[in-house]
């Protein structure tokens, strides 16, 4: 099978914050090793030597990648690179990948992978627009851009049972029928942040817990900040807050300055440190290790979250709140409703060694299904 894999890289200077790339960085190889021709078309390359990389254009913004996929390109990309199986990791490009395919003479089979999801339910139905996708208004377009995707996709994988029923819900109102070609497909774990559990050291008495997350307003950024303030206040808990962008360029600082504002808030606030990997997969390998526990983020659309699989793969069990993918994924025992639970499930998680030990377990063994090799032979599974 040749497979060509378009991938489109939000932050290339800092790509440890881009969980669509590490996916494709775990992924590709596994897909080779089954015997699959892959080639990555993106603005840096991804997998290994075994995987064949055509460079292409960063979009500037997350509105160019969405309605400016550039249809010219893709026709030469498809008649060079001849696919049997385009996948389409921007939902919102597929129909231009569609037309794309048309004009180039090549038949293939579209797969769409819904990385993100532009918009969420509430728990009485209601469809909410994505807050970061909704600039100038644009948030119904969007929609209805990820809407067309959906139907020009032969098949459409999401990361989790919560994000499955989002994406159908979305699509039945807009007329898509996906009954037939929607698959449930998580992401691999990065296997350099595995750690045995024989080295784990549990707290004595006091923990750190880590957030490791976006700092956008749309990921619930100003509750995070409000519970961060009542954790160092009221638990044995000091916390490490990650800068994951580093300096950003003006233009995106320009469309959402939020991250800055809220680093420069966290910051003020004594027992939370702000901390970098600098981009560095050790390095961040290092700060998730001299944790205990993970947060994880108040986002109302979490279909699912890189940075939480990350903790629980390296034995650190995560707290948080009961919305979206995190109430179907973490352990019932550590989702909380209200911060006052928050404070005590993490002062339980410090000082009561039976219960961390219980639950740094249990979180390693929630990723064992999610090696790249597993997961590649889900997804040659749902794409064939």
């Amino acid at each position: 099978m040749r497979l060509l894999y378009l991938l489109n890289v939000s932050n290339s200077s800092q790509l440890t914050a881009d969980s669509g790339y590490t996916f494709a960085d775990m992924l590709t190889p596994a897909l080779a090793d089954a015997g699959v021709e892959v080639t990555v078309a993106a603005p840096v390359p991804a997998g290994d030597d075994r995987v064949q990389f055509v460079r292409t254009a960063s979009p500037s913004t997350k509105y160019r990648a969405r309605f400016n996929p550039g249809v010219g390109a893709l026709v030469r990309l498809f008649r060079r690179r001849q696919p049997e199986v385009v996948v389409a990791n921007q939902i919102e490009a597929a129909p231009a990948i569609r037309a794309a395919l048309l004009e180039a003479g090549v038949d293939a089979r579209i797969v769409g992978y819904c990385h993100y999801l532009p918009f969420s339910f509430t728990d009485t139905g209601q469809l909410e627009l994505d807050p970061a996708m909704d600039d100038g208004g644009l948030g119904r377009s969007v929609l209805l851009a990820f809407a067309a995707g959906l139907a020009a996709c032969d098949r459409v994988l999401v990361h989790s049972g919560t994000a499955a029923s989002w994406t159908a819900a979305a699509a039945a109102r807009t007329g898509v029928e996906l009954t037939e070609k929607l698959h449930v497909v998580p992401a691999p774990r990065d296997v350099r942040l595995v750690r045995d559990l024989a080295e784990i050291t549990p707290p004595a008495g006091r923990a750190v817990g880590i957030y490791n997350h976006r700092l956008y307003a749309h990921y619930g950024t100003a509750r995070f900040t409000q519970l961060a303030r009542q954790l160092v206040a009221e638990a044995p808990v000091r916390l490490t807050v990650m800068d994951l962008f580093g300096t950003r360029s003006a233009e995106r600082i320009r469309l959402d300055p939020s991250p800055e504002r809220n680093l420069e808030e966290l910051a003020a606030v004594d027992g939370v440190a702000i901390a970098s990997d600098r981009g560095d997969r050790v390095r961040y390998r290092n700060l998730l290790a001299g944790a205990h526990f993970g947060i994880a983020p108040f986002r109302p659309g979490c279909p699912w979250s890189m940075s939480v699989i990350d903790c629980q793969a390296m034995g650190l069990p995560v707290i948080g709140p009961r919305i979206g993918w995190l109430a179907e994924h973490l352990d019932p025992e550590l989702v909380f409703d209200t911060d006052d639970q928050a404070v005590r499930i993490a002062e339980r998680l410090a000082t009561d060694l039976e219960f961390y030990l219980v639950h740094a377990r249990r979180a390693h063994a929630s990723t064992t299904d999610l090696t790249p090799a597993a997961v590649a032979a889900r997804y040659l599974e749902a794409i064939k």
